[in-house]
């Protein structure tokens, strides 16, 4: 190994190829970090490309599937919420070994910080024991908040699973050097909570993109025929329309009551808006005004991963079969290639009471919507998402369940394309801004900083 480069150790439960948000981040940070930077990477991903000055080694978890798999087979999964520390994390299974290696890993390489990037959350422990055994600088790379009220930081198996993360993100803080967040409202709601000594430890990295990315697809034009609406990523809303109120039997009712007994909610998210269906009533109201565009709008939805069976009893007693069509996960590529060839991209999130503070999470998808020149469709309550949309060209902002405002978004769009307008948005401007070298250059800060 080069003498002269600085060693790191990053801790990555998931690692690249596999597609996730965090992943995507992982390996695009890492792509663009200084070459004199030797980083050594633990995960329990094995046999992946790396950059040339990264090395992987692979530690195995001790999950113990067969035994977890009989309890879920019992429709005793709740215990397993209490059993398994963390909420029933598999992550759990992989820190006893992840420590191990990372002692004698830190013992050969002797790097001069360790980083970890959390979600799941439970891995940051590693981090931390290393830290009080070897007396390293610890960067805590958080993402999302895990007290996030947007998404699963607002559901608990119960009060004390909240009370103890919570808890948890607070030890976290005080015992890293440094800590990133992605949203601005998650990252000063946490710190709020802080003793000032901690304050400063915290440092805004968003999400981003990859211009090179995007280059090559941008001059793929969209079908002339009919208006294609695509979203990408994954949906939870889909079971919220899987029964009619006339089909839920009396068992079913004890087993959702058996599910929800002891669980705490800190606010009560609309989760049906994590789906297509207020989109698809909107486009059959078009329909009903304009039964020339019958059959010429069309959802596309990529990144599902619930079972088909859920999908299309829900799609149909929502009676939108016709209108909705949704695909497994695609290749990272061929995401960004759909992406730039659909008429309108469409996003949402849960959307939060109207007496509730505005939210903090942002969704990964939203740098990389901007990337492309198409319009944006994004149906969201007030937070930081909404905020950090606002103003940017050729994207329209609508509340998740304002059926009559996405209709009207649609008609205006679909009318522009019939009329033979441009729908392309340049938003060149913004990928400097988006762009992964530059949360590169940002996280480098953090990284020099902790090591002065």
């Amino acid at each position: 190994m080069n003498s002269n480069k600085k060693n790191l150790l990053f801790i990555c439960y998931d690692f690249f190829p596999r597609i996730t948000p965090t992943t995507i981040r992982i390996s695009k940070i890492l792509k663009f970090l200084p070459t004199d930077l030797q980083i050594n990477v633990l995960s329990q991903t094995e046999n992946i490309p790396t950059e040339s000055n990264t090395i992987l080694y692979f530690v195995r978890d001790w999950y113990p599937k067969f035994l977890i798999d009989c309890l879920l087979r019992l429709r005793l999964g709740k215990c397993l919420e209490w059993i398994i520390p963390f909420g029933n994390d598999r992550s759990f299974f992989w820190i006893g070994s992840a420590i191990l290696r990372g002692l004698k890993l830190v013992k050969e390489s002797q790097p001069s910080a360790i980083v970890v990037f959390m979600m799941p959350y439970p891995i940051g422990m590693v981090g931390v024991i290393l830290k009080w055994i070897m007396g390293l600088p610890l960067v805590l790379n958080f993402d999302d908040s895990p007290t996030c009220t947007d998404m699963g930081g607002n559901s608990f198996p119960s009060w004390f699973h909240y009370r103890l993360t919570e808890w948890l993100e607070d030890f976290y803080v005080r015992q890293a050097d440094a800590v990133i967040y992605v949203s601005q409202r998650n990252l000063e709601r946490v710190r709020d909570r802080q003793l000032g000594e901690h304050q400063d430890k915290f440092h805004l990295v968003r999400y981003g993109a990859d211009p090179i990315d995007f280059k090559k697809y941008q001059l793929h034009t969209p079908s002339k025929e009919g208006f294609t609406i695509t979203y990408i990523g994954g949906m939870t809303g889909w079971f919220e329309f899987y029964d009619l109120p006339n089909q839920t039997t009396f068992l079913k009712k004890i087993y959702q009551a058996w599910l929800d007994w002891g669980r705490y909610e800190v606010l009560k998210l609309d989760i049906r808006t994590s789906s297509p269906m207020f989109v698809g009533q909107s486009v059959k109201l078009i329909y009903e005004e304009r039964p020339e565009l019958i059959g010429k709008i069309k959802i596309s939805i990529y990144g599902n991963f619930f079972p088909d069976y859920v999908i299309n009893r829900a799609l149909e007693n929502q009676k939108l079969r016709d209108i909705i069509f949704v695909h497994s996960s695609v290749s990272n590529q061929k995401a960004i290639q759909i992406a730039c060839q659909s008429d309108l991209l469409f996003m949402t999130l849960p959307a939060r009471p109207s007496d509730a503070a505005p939210g903090g999470r942002i969704s990964a998808k939203t740098y990389e919507y901007l990337m492309t020149n198409r319009p944006i469709l994004a149906t969201l309550s007030k937070g930081e998402n909404w905020d950090y949309l606002e103003g940017k060209p050729g994207v329209w902002l609508v509340e998740p369940t304002d059926v009559l405002g996405i209709k009207k978004v649609l008609q205006e769009l679909v009318d522009k394309k019939n009329s033979g307008d441009s729908l392309i948005f340049d938003r060149t401007s913004l990928h400097s801004e988006l762009s992964y070298e530059s949360r590169a250059q940002e996280f480098n800060l953090v990284l020099t900083k902790v090591l002065k």
